[in-house]
């Protein structure tokens, strides 16, 4: 993915996010709710995502710029909590994106940090 445009990497962390939400909306799906009924759900997915990637793209390096310290104090492990607030801060931007709770968002980072982890690998070994 490093040979690609800033267009193609940013049009993969969208359908990443994308995808991270809905798989973390169908396992968590009691505390995180994409959207009122089953037709609306893909475009709410797609439109969170969408604001999800540009919250990393935009907001997150400066939020793990400043916890810096943090980050390094807990090895590493703040990163868990930097990704839970983006997904926090997603769901208080769209509406129809709702989380219950800031422990769910947490869960639900984790989730698409995870779901981003494994695309990643796929699309490095494919080239």
């Amino acid at each position: 993915m490093k040979n690609h445009g800033l267009l193609y990497r940013f049009l993969v962390r969208w359908i990443v996010s994308s995808l991270g939400l809905w798989i973390a909306g169908g396992l968590l799906s009691s505390h995180i709710q994409l959207g009122g009924d089953e037709k609306n759900k893909l475009g709410v997915v797609i439109v969170a995502g969408l604001i999800l990637a540009l919250i990393n793209a935009v907001i997150r390096p400066i939020v793990v710029l400043l916890s810096l310290p943090a980050i390094l104090l807990s090895l590493g492990l703040f990163m868990v909590v930097i990704n839970g607030l983006m997904v926090w801060l997603a769901a208080w931007l769209y509406d129809p994106l709702e989380v219950s709770s800031f422990w769910w968002a947490i869960l639900a980072g984790v989730i698409i940090g995870l779901v981003n982890y494994l695309v990643t690998a796929i699309l490095e070994n494919r080239e």
